[in-house]
Order: C-alpha cells, then structure tokens, then sequence
C-alpha cells in the first residue's frame, strides 16, 4: 500500500522527469570536459582546413578563409589559453637583482668564537677548541690542514674579526663568498699563514712544532711562500715569535716572517684573506717520511743562511767524531759539570778523531748554533729545549739525554718529546739517564705535587754508567764511520736545498 501522498508522489514525478531530460546539470564537470573537447575538435578541424586551402582558380572556384587569416586565429587562440595557463600557475620570477641576492650571502654571515668554549675540557681533541665547526683536509701520510678558498668550503674566504690577546672567544672567524664579505671588511692579498699553538711561539721546541707544518705544506705547494703570518694561542692573538724561531723561518722562506698585527683595522672590523692556510694539529697525521722531508729542508735552509758547509766533507773544521756538550743554565742542569765534562773528555780521547766540544745553547747566537750542530755527531745534554736544535746534524747522528729525579714517573708523555724529534728528523736517541738522587719530595713520589719540587732539579752523575754508555756510542759511531768510508757512500749530504 502507497502511503504518500498526492503531492509528494507529483514532485517526485517532476524530479525524475527532470533527471532524465538534463544528463548533467550547468555545473557538472561533465559539461566542462565535453566543451572542451568540442573545442579541440573544432580547432583541429580549422587547421587542416587552412592547410588544405589554396588560392580560387579555374579548377577550384568556390571562395576559402585565407591561410593567414586561418593562422592568426590559431595563435589568438593559442596565447589566450598559454596565458590563462601561466596566469593559473602563478610561476616564482628567478631572476633577482645581483645585489640583492650579494646583500642576503653578506646578511647570513655568522661570526663563530674562535675558541669554542665548550670544548675547554678537551682543547686538542677531534678538530679541537680552535674554529671548531671546520674540519681539516687530511690525505694520507700527509700534514692536516685548512685551506681558503677551496672545495671544502665552496670557493670561500676566511675572515676574522677581534684584537683581543687575554680571551680567543672574543675574536672570531667566519667564511665569506668573495663578492659578499662582510660589511666594511678589509681584504687582505697574498697567502696568510694563520698558526694555531696550544703553548707558546718563544719556546723553540713548542714554536717549532706549530711552524712545522707549514714548512711542509709550502714544499708540497711549489714552495709557495707566505705574505704574512697570523699566530693564535688558545685562539688569543700572539704578535712575535721567538729569535731562534723567527731567524728559522727567515732562513727556510727566504724573508723574515711579517706577524699580522692588525693595526690598521678597528677591533670589530672584519678582515678577509684572499687565501689563508691553517695549522692547529702541529705534525699530526703526517708520515716519517713527510717530516724528514720538513726538517731536511729547514736544516739545509738554515745552513745556508749561516754560511754554513752542506756537505761535512767539504768542511775543515769537522772532525771526524764530533761530540758536543750542550750545557744548561740553571734549571735541569748538571750539578757538577766540571766532572760529568772529565768524563767525556776521558772517553772522546780514546777514539781517534774524537773531538769534545762544550757549548751553552743561551750565549750562543742561532747562526752558532747551526754552525755548532753541522760539527756534531753526538749530542749530549739535560731534558730542555735545547736538545731541539739536534735536527740541525747531519741525519743518523746521536742523543743522549739526562733527567732529574721524579721524572719518570710525574712528568707524562711530554717528557719523551726528545725522543718523537729524534725519530721524526731521522736521528738516533741513544737512551737517556735518570738521576735517583735528588731534592726531597713531602708527599707520596707518586703524588702530582711533587712534580714541582723535581721539575728543575739538577742532574748528578755516575761515573761508570757514563763512561760505559759513552763508550758504546763511540764505538758504534765509530764502526759505521768506517763502513760508510769502506763503501764510499757516506752520510748523506746534501748539494743543494730543495725550494730554491
């Protein structure tokens, strides 16, 4: 049974009726689609009929639409749907004002502290506190540097800003792309050396170490010399080197080294560098070979410079056995010199050609010292920074080394830094002595404390022990002086520097 009623039964009726005579109502997609086909279809229609539709002749009489006028209304109606199109898209304009995008490279600049405060407990580990966010470039047996420009850092420049000499996280670095540095830098031209040394640049042995490097890089780079030098210590600005390691440098890049002072810029003023090498890990990474290779080139520079014979044969003055006595001052000398030289002596005379020579590194001027270490075969000496100038002997010449009480077991791995140079300059560490006897300490010998009573103690002597061990190197010395005389190959000598 129907229970609607009249009315509703009427409209469902029209309803339907209505559905059935519109398949699709004004805005139904379906509409869109089969009007835009329709259109395609006409289109495609109008171009083949202008492609097809030549000029009235005798043959064909009945009147066309011209081929131009066919194509002009193609490319009306083929621009207004391109630009609707393109209208629709809303494209980004990727050309922009050069110097607007320059101004947003100079805006992102970000000047980092050079030293990175977060890592004050571990200063020398990973890529250490100095200019923490950059990574070295490091190739195999190779020294590990940075290098501005270059790929690493996308063709960009170092710059850095500050003055500051008590506290390196208040002067700071940054990279810049060269047409964007920051606003009112200065841009420095030529090479700039910048030094990074965790001690200081007057100790020649810690000054030594932290110019090392470059010394390398410059002869892998075609010996590329610097314009200037930038030194850091714990990222705080350092202004000179030390005499003996200013004159080293002088010697090894043929011009003493100009140590950027930043006088002419403001403290908060940028400074730009058109190519800067860094050093912050001393010889890490490098090879044996490699740091021969440095120190080869820094000995034979050096005698150069001093007018000094590169060749030991060439030399008068050399003898055939060579010791020196390389004395101290003060701290970590010997007690009795007096009888620890009488020792020596009794031993040097026993071998023919022996010479003994006693020297004192603090009044001797660094060109003496170069001189002094060209006629030395055996070099004998307290733990000190003297013992640095042993890589300026001739390669496969000897140490000795003495110590002070309580070293051994308090003063850590620096105290066999003597023996790292011998190896890495091609030398021969022959051992070292260390006195039993000494000041008395308070506390526990294995208490640190006691490292401040024992530090520069003085050294003491035996006489058996000494004549014994100076014997075994003489005669060892002595066999393979022979040996190299048999075989007419020698100690190697050099004729000329490399760099020249």
């Amino acid at each position: 049974m129907n229970n609607f009623s009249p009315a509703f039964r009427r409209h469902k009726s029209l309803k339907q009726e209505k559905n059935i005579m519109l398949p699709f109502s004004c805005y139904s997609p379906k509409l869109s689609l089969y009007i835009l086909a329709t259109c395609v279809i006409l289109l495609i229609l109008l171009q083949i009929r202008s492609l097809h539709t030549v000029l009235p002749t005798s043959s064909s009489p009945l009147p066309s639409l011209s081929p131009s006028a066919s194509w002009s209304l193609f490319q009306q109606w083929q621009n207004l749907v391109l630009n609707r199109t393109l209208a629709a898209a809303s494209p980004v304009n990727c050309t922009q004002n050069p110097d607007s995008m320059n101004q947003k490279l100079r805006d992102s600049i970000t000047f980092l502290p050079l030293k990175d405060l977060r890592f004050s407990n571990q200063p020398l580990d990973g890529h250490t506190w100095f200019m923490s966010s950059m990574y070295d470039t490091r190739e195999e047996g190779e020294v590990q540097y940075q290098q501005f420009p270059s790929e690493p850092s996308k063709g960009r420049f170092l710059c850095l800003k500050g003055r500051d000499t008590h506290d390196g996280s208040w002067n700071y670095y940054a990279l810049a792309w060269p047409e964007a540095l920051p606003t009112n830098a200065t841009l420095m031209k030529g090479l700039t050396f910048v030094s990074y040394n965790h001690y200081n640049y007057d100790n020649i042995w810690h000054g030594l170490s932290a110019v090392m490097p470059f010394v390398a890089w410059h002869r892998k780079n075609s010996c590329e010399k610097p314009t200037r030098w930038v030194l850091y210590h714990w990222g705080e600005l350092r202004f000179k080197m030390g005499t003996w390691l200013n004159l080293l440098m002088e010697a090894t890049f043929g011009q003493a080294p100009y140590i950027e002072e930043f006088n002419d810029v403001d403290d908060d003023q940028p400074v730009c560098f058109e190519k800067a090498v860094v050093m912050r890990h001393n010889e890490g990474g490098m090879s044996r070979e490699r740091r021969m290779e440095a120190y080869d080139l820094m000995r034979c520079k050096a005698r150069v410079y001093c007018n000094v014979s590169l060749d030991r044969r060439d030399s008068h003055e050399r003898p055939d056995i060579g010791i020196t006595l390389l004395m101290r001052s003060g701290a970590r000398s010997f007690r009795n010199e007096t009888a620890v030289i009488g020792v020596f002596e009794k031993e040097c005379k026993k071998v023919k050609g022996c010479q003994l020579m006693v020297a004192y590194s603090n009044n001797l001027t660094f060109c003496q010292q170069v001189k002094q270490m060209s006629l030395t075969d055996i070099l004998i000496s307290p733990h000190g920074a003297q013992l640095t100038n042993m890589f300026l002997m001739d390669r496969n010449s000897s140490v000795m080394e003495f110590y002070p009480k309580g070293w051994l077991k308090l003063a850590g791995v620096g105290q066999y830094v003597y023996h790292w140079i011998a190896s890495w300059s091609g030398m021969r560490h022959r051992g070292e002595w260390r006195d039993p006897n000494g000041e008395s300490c308070p506390y526990s010998d294995e208490d640190r404390r006691c490292m401040s009573v024992y530090k520069n103690g003085l050294i003491g002597y035996n006489e058996t022990h000494f004549a014994e061990w100076a014997r075994n190197v003489l005669n060892d010395v002595q066999t393979k002086r022979l040996e190299e005389e048999g075989t007419k190959n020698g100690t190697a000598s050099m004729k000329t520097c490399d760099c020249n």
